[in-house]
């Protein structure tokens, strides 16, 4: 089941999100939505609380290593594909590239080393993007899958930088509080009218859904 992605100006974006506590089909479900609805969105990760659903649970992809220096204009936005214009041969090329999807719930970083800067996007704030995001170039994650059991692994690069992502997502941190404060600031007010449009869209369709939930009922 593809779900709507939650715009920017929906509180939910904004909450720290509750742990995972029931490991069940319905949370398999979930994770099988999340990655259809982040594929639907040619994304390359997805939080829960982007489609209103305040627990730690994310899906990410893990894309090979670019053949190109990975410092150049090959790279992408960490969530969000950007480029439009491109978007079918991107979609290949990005299929061609993913070494696996991963499930992560109740996530918990464990170590932190080295910087990167990347670009950086998100399907919740769409069209609109950044040059350059500092993270942590190398992070480790424990993490639990849908049947509750706990794994780590050590990420780099550029799938560390999509973790860590979504990882602020669960914080309700997106992508452009992690600039310096002027450059922030200078981002807010060029796209002032643009995010201004996405809360008035975010209100319509939080509106929306609780008509339809009232109906439902």
């Amino acid at each position: 089941m593809i779900h709507p992605i939650r715009l920017y100006g929906d509180p939910t974006l904004r909450r720290s999100a509750a742990p995972v506590e029931r490991f069940d089909d319905e949370l398999a479900e979930l994770a099988n939505d999340m990655i259809e609805t982040m594929h639907d969105a040619h994304g390359v990760g997805l939080a829960a609380p982007q489609i209103g659903i305040s627990r730690r649970i994310f899906v990410a992809t893990e894309l090979a290593a670019p053949e190109t220096d990975p410092t150049g204009d090959d790279s992408e936005p960490a969530e969000s594909r950007a480029v439009d214009e491109a978007m079918s041969e991107a979609e290949s090329e990005v299929e061609d590239a993913v070494v696996a999807i991963h499930i992560m719930v109740n996530p918990e970083v464990t170590i932190r080393s080295g910087v990167q800067h990347g670009p950086d996007g998100c399907l919740s704030v769409p069209g609109l993007w950044v040059e350059e995001v500092r993270r942590d170039a190398t992070i480790g994650v424990r993490y639990q899958d849908v049947s509750g059991a706990w794994h780590e692994r050590e990420t780099h690069g550029h799938f560390a930088h999509v973790v860590q992502h979504e990882l602020d997502h669960l914080d309700g941190v997106l992508y452009f509080d992690r600039l310096p404060t002027d450059e922030r600031q200078a981002f807010l007010d060029e796209h002032r009218s643009a995010l201004a449009e996405m809360q008035r869209q975010a209100k319509a369709l939080l509106k929306e859904l609780r008509a339809a939930d009232t109906v439902g009922r």
